[in-house]
């Protein structure tokens, strides 16, 4: 059955699909046109009409390759400016990351063109707007757990702001990825399909989307506890070059120990992952004159380092409670290639005859309770650990608190730190908590439950941003249920488009 559209030709519609995923990531930080977002997939869905599925796929792919070669190239000045691999090498793995990715929206590109033709739809463009929302998200969620994940740039982000933000505490930041992708879909429905009912009814649909989304983004999933918590997180701005330098140890904890030393009034304090640039053992000395400062002030810490277990080659990096109880939190989900090999027996003589430089940190389990810090169970996070929902809501409800620290001077003044910040403040409005999120160069910020920045500290400065915020109790319906109900719905759709195409074959 073909589709009340003229085809695009396919130069025009491969230019076409190539352009609309460039100009995406302008609906992200630090940029955060939000309507680009659903604008952009609707001239993707657009060129993906009267098409076969592998000319879709081709139209797929090069959306993606728009998308992520503008969004996340910055991933190169990682590999070379401060992983000091050549730059030959740093530009082919580059283009390698970003051609991966593109592999996400190529495959949706073939599903979607595939699932969505069924002769016993009652509606041709029914299937547009049940299969292409459905099959992006699913794909998107595919994304953020293959090899590891990197849910970086998932189109719910972009909409922190906008009134779809409302679904986050319901259905987490994949639920919002598909109201985006629905309303695109709706969007090309409504001004391709001749009828003017018709046209109104997806209109219509696509309004009440957003209303949804706004009257949901009123309530209140989670309450404040009858006390407030004065924090401080401390931001070093130590230069990534000179930051694990032997001569920089020292110099590295006393400017630490200076910035704090204003804000011992304060009830936690925070620096960031691996403030301290050296080993736990290493580091006892300087832990032991932290504690006795806190505990003479009543004040209690987190502070980032690397921790080995004794009589063990395993090393972690760690966030170290100071001045309270005792506690570590290991990170858990490790960055590949960067913290660790995946795949070592396989790519290991790869790795060295490259000449690229690794680590090769072991795992802290999934199964890390939250720190008890200043009278609270604190729910840590570790650099990009705060990009996977599913996992930071391992420590909810009991924790009535979240903490990300990182270490964004990988990323320069690229746009990359503001993009992570962006996506710390979903996690704050899924899970309906404070967020405090320490860096070493920037973007330190407060967030509060409704994913709004209370407090941001500027980027590249050696300064402290202190604030009051509330510990907050209760569970959103994203903490209770995660990302089920959402990739559930998606499969279901696209499986019973599936059984309908065969059935429509017979």
């Amino acid at each position: 059955m073909s589709l009340p559209l003229r085809p695009l030709t396919r130069w025009h519609g491969d230019v076409l699909a190539l352009l609309a995923g460039a100009a995406t990531p302008l609906a992200f930080a630090p940029f955060e046109l939000y309507p680009v977002a659903f604008m952009a997939l609707a001239l993707l869905f657009l060129c993906w009409q009267g098409i076969t599925a592998r000319r879709a796929l081709l139209r797929g792919g090069l959306f993606g390759i728009g998308m992520f070669g503008v969004g996340v190239t910055w991933i190169f000045i990682s590999i070379h400016e401060y992983g000091y691999v050549n730059l030959a090498l740093s530009l082919f793995l580059t283009a390698l990351f970003v051609l991966v990715l593109s592999c996400f929206p190529a495959l949706c590109g073939w599903l979607a063109v595939r699932l969505s033709r069924s002769r016993r739809l009652s509606a041709p463009w029914l299937g547009v707007v049940l299969v292409y929302p459905a099959a992006w998200v699913l794909l998107e969620w595919v994304r953020g757990w293959f090899l590891t994940g990197f849910p970086w740039l998932n189109v719910g982000y972009s909409q922190i702001d906008a009134p779809l933000a409302g679904l986050a505490p319901v259905l987490g930041v994949y639920g919002v990825s598909y109201f985006v992708a629905l309303t695109a879909a709706l969007l090309v429905a409504a001004f391709v399909n001749g009828g003017r009912e018709i046209r109104g009814g997806y209109l219509t649909a696509g309004v009440a989307l957003w209303l949804v989304g706004a009257l949901l983004g009123k309530i209140d999933w989670t309450r404040p506890l009858d006390e407030t918590l004065s924090v401080s997180l401390v931001q070093g701005n130590v230069p990534q070059e000179i930051k694990w330098r032997p001569s920089m140890r020292e110099p590295t904890v006393e400017l630490y120990t200076r910035l704090s030393s204003a804000y011992w009034d304060s009830d936690l304090i925070v620096w960031p992952e691996t403030a301290i640039p050296m080993f736990y053992g290493q580091a006892l000395p300087y832990l032991r004159g932290l504690e006795d400062l806190a505990r003479e002030h009543g004040a209690e810490m987190l502070v980032g380092l690397v921790y080995q277990a004794p009589d063990s080659p395993a090393y972690y990096n760690t966030m170290v409670a100071v001045g309270g109880e005792p506690g570590m939190y290991h990170k858990d989900h490790l960055v590949p290639f960067t913290e660790y090999l995946p795949f070592s027996s396989l790519l290991r003589a790869v790795v060295d005859f490259m000449d690229v430089p690794m680590s090769d940190f072991s795992k802290g389990g999934h199964d890390q309770p939250p720190l008890r810090v200043a009278g609270q169970k604190v729910g840590v996070s570790i650099c990009y650990e705060d990009a996977f929902g599913e996992e930071v809501i391992r420590a909810l409800p009991e924790a009535t608190l979240l903490v990300n620290v990182s270490n964004d001077a990988w990323f320069g003044g690229s746009i990359a730190p503001p993009q992570h910040l962006q996506i710390a403040r979903m996690r704050a409005l899924e899970t309906g908590r404070y967020l405090l999120r320490a860096t070493n160069t920037g973007i330190t910020a407060i967030i509060d439950p409704r994913g709004k920045l209370a407090a941001v500290a500027p980027q590249f400065k050696e300064t402290v941003l202190s604030a009051t915020v509330e510990p907050m109790e209760g569970a959103t319906p994203y903490v209770r249920l995660g990302n089920i109900p959402i990739v559930l719905l998606s499969a279901m759709i696209l499986a019973g488009m599936g059984l309908r195409r065969r059935a429509g074959k017979r």
